[in-house]
């Protein structure tokens, strides 16, 4: 027995050790920590459970029968986060490079069907040199088993991805499906073919974080939601996002109690709309005001800015934030922002987190660049995200809801339970000029007549009170009231039920 036992640990040692000190000593000259380490921070004191700890590779091409490392180069387990259940794997870059074998593949899948079953998030962390050219196709079938757990998974537990170093080739795909991927700034980058590959076959000249670093994908691509500093910073800010989500769809997001009154009023909310229609206001400012705490957690900031998207919790409760930025592009939509706002929409929905949406758009921006990038496919991706989900959906219009993008962002009309205005709200077809322009195009050149009847149209139409005579907007409210007349509206909603028709899939406008 006891020879067993010294053989236990001394297995569980070399685990531990990776690829071996001298390699753990590079990876923290890179400024990275190790697998195991990122796992240590990641979850609760003393919560993590391993699994597999002992798996090796069965590759015995290239001599690599004599190089075998336990755990074989990724560790899995499972955790929690502020007490909640949470599976994980990390892959070990110290261990052939965090290179997927089959074996590696194998631990991955694991963990991603218990999380399933038990339904329990399941959080990555990528730090790989891609697939183990030793291995040859069984190597690229245990990435595509791996791409098969994702997708069977995606709508049913949250995913999320962290990329904490290399991730190329087909491993992008993996973290690709999840539900948000976060990056490491100077030291994570994702692409499908790297710099050496783009200058053979393009002859672009392009370094590795140009091609696929953190402010890359978060600002350029929208590939990654979110950009950290470093690994610590990176894990840190996964724990508190982590506090947002439900456990699975069958469940809830937590609720964390709050000692800031769902009545509180905000004063200053009555001047946030600047007299001048044409001037930009932060979104930013509305939405925190709202929040419990002032406490906004915002996603994707860097990309498409031109729409808001984040969580808030009001009464405790998340909810999830769709909001026009008049700051950039006055608002406007255009193919990013609307892929944007979808992809996160449809998270919220699965997830059963209500929607909270914020309007002030003058329309779809115009353009050939935006025509030939396929704006109508891409604005009907918004359309389609919010006409189909179930969840609690609040609509609160701040200024300018004109034209179709009106209808898109949550109307009464797409099935928005709860739809409000300020006083400030104009909803038209187009803005009074341009409408004015059209209507009375016999008038252009007398400037007097315009400007008589683009009033006369201000008076008519840019105003809340047409679209509240036919019911759809519920109640016209005092931008100070906002937060309590909210959350009295999520409160009325906690208990609704609205089903779909019957089918296997929509055909979402991809």
């Amino acid at each position: 027995m006891q020879d067993i036992i010294e053989q236990l640990e001394e297995k569980r040692a070399a685990a531990k050790l990776g690829g071996g000190q001298k390699r753990i000593d590079k990876q923290h000259k890179k400024g990275k920590l190790t697998a195991r380490e990122r796992i240590e921070l990641l979850l609760d004191e003393g919560s993590f459970e391993e699994w597999d700890m002992f798996k090796e590779h069965r590759c015995t091409d290239f001599d690599m029968a004599e190089q075998k490392i336990p755990g074989d180069g990724v560790v899995i387990g499972y955790g929690t986060i502020s007490g909640r259940l949470v599976f994980i794997y990390s892959q070990d870059f110290t261990v052939f490079g965090g290179s997927l074998s089959e074996s590696h593949a194998e631990k991955i899948c694991k963990i991603m069907k218990q999380a399933m079953k038990v339904g329990a998030p399941v959080i990555g962390m990528n730090d790989s040199g891609g697939a183990r050219i030793q291995e040859g196709v069984a190597s690229l079938g245990g990435y595509a088993d791996v791409f098969q757990q994702n997708v069977l998974a995606s709508g049913v537990v949250p995913q999320l991805s962290l990329i904490m170093g290399p991730c190329a080739g087909g491993a992008v795909y993996s973290p690709a499906i999840t539900d948000f991927i976060f990056m490491v700034k100077d030291s994570s980058y994702m692409f499908v073919t790297g710099p050496d590959v783009v200058k053979t076959v393009t002859h672009e000249e392009v370094t590795a974080e140009e091609l696929g670093g953190a402010m890359t994908h978060s600002s350029k691509s929208g590939v990654a939601d979110l950009a950290f500093e470093n690994d610590v910073e990176a894990i840190m800010l996964t724990r508190r996002f982590f506090n947002y989500i439900p456990s699975s769809n069958r469940e809830p997001a937590p609720v964390w109690p709050t000692d800031d009154p769902a009545t509180r009023i905000e004063t200053s909310l009555d001047s946030l709309i600047p007299d001048d229609p044409a001037k930009p206001y932060d979104i930013k400012e509305l939405i925190t005001k709202m929040a419990d705490e002032y406490d906004f957690f915002e996603v994707q900031p860097d990309y498409a800015a031109n729409i808001v998207i984040g969580f808030i919790r009001i009464e405790g409760h998340s909810v999830g934030v769709v909001a026009n930025q008049p700051m950039v592009l006055a608002g406007c939509l255009d193919v990013d922002a609307s892929r944007k706002g979808a992809r996160f929409i449809r998270f919220c929905d699965a997830f059963n987190i209500p929607i909270l949406t914020l309007i002030d758009v003058p329309g779809f921006m115009p353009g050939t660049a935006q025509e030939f990038g396929g704006i109508i496919k891409h604005g009907a991706k918004l359309l389609y995200a919010y006409a189909e989900a179930t969840v609690p959906k609040v609509t609160l219009i701040t200024r300018k809801a004109y034209g179709g993008a009106y209808d898109v962002m949550a109307s009464k009309h797409l099935r928005g339970d709860v739809n409000y205005a300020w006083p400030s709200a104009e909803i038209a077809v187009m803005g009074p000029k341009g409408a004015v322009e059209i209507i009375f195009r016999a008038d252009i050149g007398n400037e007097e007549k315009i400007a008589a009847r683009t009033e006369e149209y201000r008076q008519k139409f840019a105003n809340p009170f047409i679209a509240s005579s036919r019911g759809y907007i519920d109640d016209v409210i005092m931008p100070r009231n906002t937060r309590a007349r909210v959350a009295r509206s999520l409160r009325m909603l906690s208990n609704k039920e609205l089903e779909n028709p019957w089918r296997k899939h929509g055909n979402i406008p991809l």
